[in-house]
């Protein structure tokens, strides 16, 4: 069907792995995949032990991953385990690495060992093999933590947004639909800098009353002014008139300066000579000091801030300034949240096999930071027909659900995407945590109108969805991973920016997959040591940069199911597969903070 960017798009050109998740359905097999299969199987079924000294097979079906011990069993489902950092007791070295079932299914030896040369293999047929059928669900061809990204950008950008003028006092936590443009100067006129007296000409000065219009005549004690002359010019009032040689007025902060004014003489910078009527300067005076000219900070025509610009506080604050009452804005866009799970409780202590919902209060709020305007959380179960109505009912920009990606007996999100006729733009990431996720757009007509009314794209093109993991590390990957880049994109809000730092400790990897690690941002010293904090790090002597320098130091809580180590993190650190040493840069994606905005609904981060 028509819709964003298709996963093959973010294959290289000349790249032979098949495209991404174009459908569910199960072709059926070639005679020459059939006899392939046959023959990985008469092999796997003579080999009964490993054979000392024999060189590996070439050229066989997973001849080339990282070679995995018999006796670790293969996890049912898509169920996954990062490998963990060493603890300062090198506790965590040996523990084992889980991988998803289509990845268990040839075991030939334990790790770092050669694989077994089989008896014999029959020959295979010799003839090309045919075109790649869809992927089903027990083998997914995930694409690249990078490929993942990069689409979700493309399909954030491939939706066009159309902004709409809303009050200044209404846009907070919006971004600008078009480029912020001074109405006017600013300063619109030449204004004093500080409280004191304008002065023309060299001192000393004679002391004026103002003239011109808008004077305000009062006058006050000299108890209270110190002089017993009148409060001179005020901020608010018009041109007052023109400056003589040798004069001196007493000025606001803000007020007009008079024509032929030269600078500002700030108070406490300043002798008033009462019996002779003269000021004196205690400081040289210098020709437009504390003077704010006019255009100082901007011309009328001059761009302010650009288009996808998030409105903030100060932004409003510029955009008033500048003579604005409203601004032209992109609407937040609109996001359901979908958890499944017969299993989970909305209260009270985990008992007889249920756990607690960690996904519902903390996915929405994430949300919100990133953006967003999110429905309340629905808890729709393992209910695939509960499913399946809150999809094509839905009138939200993006659909996010939680649990329910894997090929277990009860995760219905695939078969319901099928259903419907959604179109599978990325089944599986080469990430971990987070396998499991995916992305998906929905087909229009199963969708209510709401989103149409406000962004356009091509005809038949419905909301997005993102499937999160059910693990809650896991989801946050997702999250951060498919979510943000694509909800930057509904927002009208370019791509962020990556940042990288150092890394403290050597991190483990994933032997084929990247892999991301909640980290904290620290400077050099004995404060980054593990025994002097609660957080868990995962290094072990806080020697691998030092010297002050500002590093990030890896949480040892790093699980799929774990929220520990997110829950302390700044971060998370994009560790390519393989691990890398002390001292070395990585990728750093900052959190969502929705603690950050306590002044809307989500808006900032």
């Amino acid at each position: 069907m028509g819709g964003g960017p298709s996963a093959a798009d973010v294959h290289p050109p000349g790249d032979s792995s098949p495209a991404v998740g174009h459908g569910w359905g199960v072709g059926s097999s070639s005679a020459w995949a059939a006899e392939e299969d046959r023959a990985v199987e008469q092999a796997l079924a003579l080999v009964g032990r490993r054979s000392s000294g024999e060189a590996q097979p070439m050229g066989r079906p997973h001849a080339t991953e990282q070679p995995r011990s018999m006796d670790r069993p293969c996890p049912a489902g898509d169920s996954e385990e990062a490998p963990r950092s060493p603890s300062p007791d090198h506790s965590a070295d040996t523990a084992p690495v889980r991988h998803d079932r289509h990845e268990c299914e040839h075991r030939y030896g334990p790790e770092h060992e050669p694989l077994p040369q089989p008896p014999h293999l029959p020959d295979l047929p010799t003839s090309p093999p045919p075109p790649p059928s869809p992927p089903t669900r027990g083998h997914r061809h995930s694409v690249s933590w990078e490929e993942a990204r990069a689409l979700a950008v493309r399909c954030g950008r491939a939706v066009a947004v159309r902004g709409g003028t809303i009050p200044l006092d209404g846009a907070l936590g919006h971004v600008l639909a078009e480029p912020l443009v001074a109405f006017t100067d600013l300063p619109s006129f030449d204004t004093s800098a500080m409280d004191g007296w304008v002065v023309s000409g060299p001192g000393p000065w004679k002391i004026r009353e103002p003239a011109g219009a808008g004077n305000k005549a009062e006058t006050v004690s000299k108890k209270s002014t110190g002089s017993g002359r009148g409060m001179g010019i005020l901020a608010g009032q018009s041109a007052p008139a023109a400056l003589a040689d040798g004069d001196a007025v007493r000025i606001a902060t803000g007020a007009r300066i008079p024509a032929d004014a030269n600078a500002v003489i700030r108070s406490e910078h300043a002798h008033v000579d009462e019996t002779r009527g003269l000021l004196h300067a205690q400081q040289r005076v210098l020709p437009g000091q504390d003077i704010r000219p006019r255009g100082q900070e901007c011309r009328a025509g001059d761009q302010l801030m650009p288009a996808g610009t998030l409105v903030t506080p100060a932004v409003l604050g510029l955009a008033a300034a500048a003579g604005y009452d409203a601004l032209a804005v992109v609407p937040r866009p609109r996001v359901d949240v979908l958890v499944l799970g017969d299993e989970l409780l909305t209260g009270g202590l985990p008992h007889d096999g249920l756990i607690r919902d960690a996904l519902g209060p903390m996915i929405g709020p994430w949300l919100r930071a990133l953006g967003a305007e999110v429905s309340a959380p629905q808890r729709l179960g393992d209910d695939a027909a509960a499913l399946r109505h809150a999809l094509t009912t839905s009138d939200a920009d993006l659909v996010v659900t939680t649990g329910g990606t894997a090929a277990g007996p009860v995760d219905h999100v695939h078969p319901v995407l099928a259903e419907i006729g959604a179109e599978l733009l990325v089944d599986g990431v080469a990430v971990r945590p987070g396998h499991p996720m995916l992305l998906a757009r929905l087909a229009q007509e199963n969708a209510a109108a709401g989103p149409s009314e406000r962004r356009s794209g091509a005809r038949g093109e419905g909301p997005y969805l993102v499937g999160l993991p059910g693990n809650p590390l896991a989801a946050v990957s997702g999250l951060l991973t498919l979510a943000e880049p694509l909800l930057r994109g509904l927002a009208g809000r370019g791509p962020q920016v990556p940042y990288r730092a150092v890394v403290r400790d050597e991190v483990h990897g994933h032997p084929q997959d990247t892999r991301l690690v909640p980290v904290v941002h620290r400077m050099g010293g004995a404060a980054d040591r593990p025994e002097s904090n609660g957080n868990g790090y995962d290094g072990g002597s806080g020697t691998g940069t030092g010297g002050g320098a500002e590093h990030v130091v890896p949480l040892r809580y790093s699980g799929p199911a774990m929220l520990r180590g997110i829950a302390a993190a700044d971060g998370l650190a994009v560790v390519p597969p393989g691990g890398v040493r002390s001292g070395t840069e990585v990728e750093i994606l900052d959190l969502p903070s929705a603690s950050a905005m306590p002044w809307s609904e989500g808006c900032f981060t």
